[in-house]
């Protein structure tokens, strides 16, 4: 079992960055494959980010490519997700996710493929 929760949301203007933290219970963190996903209003929860379970690979939506970066510190059992250049378009609900499963980096864009999920962190941009 794996408990994740999420912190680092919150109101920035255009332009500007947030780093949201993801931090994990238990100690078999480096197990698990680690995800980012958005939820907007009204809106699918769409993929973000993943990356593998040692930090060495990691797979992006073509739309956030470049602005973001997903990270992750196993000896403190932690992902991270920097983002850059922030949009009005990326406000949303971000939740990080664990998958105990094995797949190539670019299966993890389907929420089905994870098995915890956080709770999630609000990311409000301004225009």
């Amino acid at each position: 079992q794996v408990q994740l929760v999420e912190s680092g949301g919150g109101l920035v203007q255009a332009g500007g960055s947030l780093r949201l933290s993801c931090a994990a219970s238990g100690r078999t963190f480096s197990r698990y494959a680690m995800g980012w996903f958005r939820q907007a209003p009204g809106k699918e929860r769409e993929f973000v980010a993943a990356i593998s379970w040692s930090g060495g690979s990691a797979y992006y939506t073509d739309s956030m490519k470049g602005r973001f970066t997903i990270s992750r510190d196993n000896a403190k059992n932690t992902v991270y997700l920097q983002m850059n250049s922030l949009k009005p378009e990326d406000t949303a609900v971000y939740y990080c996710a664990a998958s105990n499963r094995v797949y190539s980096l670019s299966y993890y864009t389907d929420i089905d493929k994870f098995d915890y999920w956080g709770q999630g962190t609000q990311v409000t941009v301004s225009s």
